[in-house]
């Protein structure tokens, strides 16, 4: 007996209260339009948490030390000052809890690093007006980038590295800096109202810590409000995994502000990324986003898709008034390379030397349609790029997509109309709320087909056995159809079988019929591979969907 299998690789639905992680908007960019009352912040989400010039923010002498791991369930309370001395780890399956108001100060002699292993969590949640601070040790006036390690998290999700194990760049390979596995849903933990200000130390050449660090982090991870400041490296850089997150502030790092790698597949959405003139990375280049499936640019999978939306970016040229100095290293708003297919919705970008730069034929044939792992750049602008600098891709793909998805070049950042995006020194707090004039106020696209989990793509469908296949979620009744017709029309069941074996759907069908407009109910469906299997003929595919 022969039988069709179909492969569902990549994140199947993981229940009603996922599918609410998208804030549908009018507006493009991280910002509304302001709410008109003189002096209020009310709809800015960065009031009340975010610091513009932690350089001279008082943060008091440290009331405890720690500068060994944390093998046991252990909380630092509200009022605390901790100076975090050596490479920390939490392991042993420990939750470290960390309440609001708490300042950890690492070490810059030491250097200082905070490192949550994998089956291990942190638990650090602040508020809006009672954040939980990691800093420098320096004193006010003498802090820079780099002076201590950074945040860590890893986690045991999927990444395309081999094996699907892989140790964190940066630190000393060892069981304790290990990320990876089976696990989506995996929890490592939940970070809110958290500021992490000066991290990205060198620990080696060419070997720094970034500021948030999220390797493998499954979907069960919260992330949301978080500023990363003047960090050494990257400020948020994901291998791999699965994990969401919102309200990111990247502010004046040196180097990359989102770094995608290894196959991170999550949702990103309200992001701001601001840069420093005078701060871009000598040893190679600075970009706000880099993407890369993997260093060489491999067909591994998972493929890094992670879905961005509603980001604002203000460059190192501002407003376009800036000049920058002789030796700078910055290069592009979005550099997408190496078989990425990352996705960009919504989002607003201004000041960089160059707006969009999709890199190489393989990751230009993911924005084409031309993959199973499909990727978007749609409803963005791109504001004051003039000539070439506003998109690097051959001619023929420039044409084919660039347009035809929305994209905008010609709006100015006057028409833009922030409240107010260029603030005199970037130690004053900015307003990056849009006017009510402003032309992007209206606009913004969330197509139910790519953020309700719709179908993207099939690879690999052998002709002569079936025709016309579609797999997609339903969300106005939860179902997940399949659709296909059958050439050879013999098959009397189709069953739904996951990689163990485990038969978790199973029906009849109608021979003569062949098969159309079947349903089956993603209530079934756990994150994983499922083999959709008839009784008569047998195929392969390959089909990937965006997480619901």
């Amino acid at each position: 007996m022969k039988k069709i299998y179909l492969t569902l690789a990549a994140v199947a639905l993981v229940g009603a209260a996922n599918a609410q992680f998208w804030t549908y908007t009018t507006y493009k960019g991280a910002f509304p339009v302001t709410d008109g009352l003189t002096g209020t912040t009310s709809n800015d989400w960065t009031a009340g948490w975010c610091n513009w010039d932690p350089q001279n923010a008082s943060y008091g002498t440290p009331t405890v030390t720690v500068s060994s791991d944390i093998t046991t369930n252990t909380t630092w309370t509200t009022g605390t000052i901790v100076l975090l001395q050596n490479k920390v780890y939490v392991k042993s399956g420990a939750t470290l809890t960390i309440q609001p108001g708490v300042i950890i100060r690492g070490e810059q002699s030491s250097q200082g690093t905070l490192i949550i292993t994998k089956g291990s969590k942190i638990m650090a949640v602040g508020t809006q007006t009672n954040p939980i601070i990691f800093t420098s040790d320096q004193a006010a006036g003498l802090r820079a980038e780099g002076d201590w390690g950074g945040l860590v998290l890893l986690g045991q999700a999927k990444n395309n590295q081999p094996g699907g194990v892989a140790n964190i760049e940066g630190i000393t390979a060892s069981a304790d800096t290990e990320y990876g596995g089976t696990n989506d849903l995996d929890n490592s933990g939940t970070l809110q109202y958290v500021r992490i200000e000066f991290p990205g130390i060198a620990l080696a050449p060419n070997k720094e810590i970034n500021g948030l660090t999220l390797g493998s982090c499954g979907s069960g991870t919260v992330v949301d409000h978080i500023q990363v400041s003047f960090s050494g490296d990257d400020s948020f850089e994901w291998f791999g995994g699965t994990v969401d997150a919102k309200y990111l502030v990247s502010f004046r790092g040196l180097d990359d502000d989102f770094d995608t790698d290894f196959g991170y597949s999550g949702r990103v959405q309200f992001a701001l990324s601001i840069k420093d003139k005078d701060l871009s990375d000598a040893a190679g280049d600075s970009n706000c986003f880099e993407s890369d499936n993997d260093a060489t640019g491999t067909n591994a999978l998972p493929r890094t898709s992670p879905i961005f939306s509603n980001v604002t970016i203000i460059g190192p040229k501002m407003d376009g008034s800036v000049s920058l100095p002789v030796g700078e290293k910055f290069e592009k708003s979005f550099r997408l390379r190496r078989n990425t297919a990352t996705s960009v919705h919504n989002s607003l970008s201004t000041g960089w030397e160059k707006g969009l730069s999709i890199e190489g034929s393989a990751a230009e044939n993911n924005y084409s349609g031309g993959t199973v792992d499909s990727a978007y750049f749609r409803e963005n602008v791109l504001s004051n790029y003039g000539g070439a600098a506003k998109v690097t891709a051959s001619t023929s793909f420039y044409s084919s997509f660039f347009d035809a998805d929305g994209n905008d070049t010609v709006t100015t950042v006057a028409l833009i109309n922030w409240v107010n995006a260029f603030p005199a020194t970037l130690e004053t707090a900015g307003d990056y709320r849009l006017n009510g004039a402003s032309t992007v106020s209206t606009g913004a696209d969330f197509p139910t087909s790519i953020f309700m989990g719709g179908f993207v793509g099939i690879e690999d469908e052998k002709t002569g056995e079936i025709s016309n296949l579609a797999v997609y979620p339903n969300p106005a009744n939860n179902n997940l159809n399949v659709t296909f017709n059958q050439v050879n029309t013999n098959a009397t069941a189709i069953s739904v079988v996951d990689l163990t074996g485990k038969v978790v759907y199973n029906t009849t069908v109608n021979a003569n019929a062949g098969i159309n407009n079947h349903t089956i109910n993603v209530a079934n469906f756990n994150n994983g591979v499922y083999f959709v299997s008839l009784n008569s003929v047998e195929f392969t595919s390959t089909v990937r969907f965006v997480k619901n």
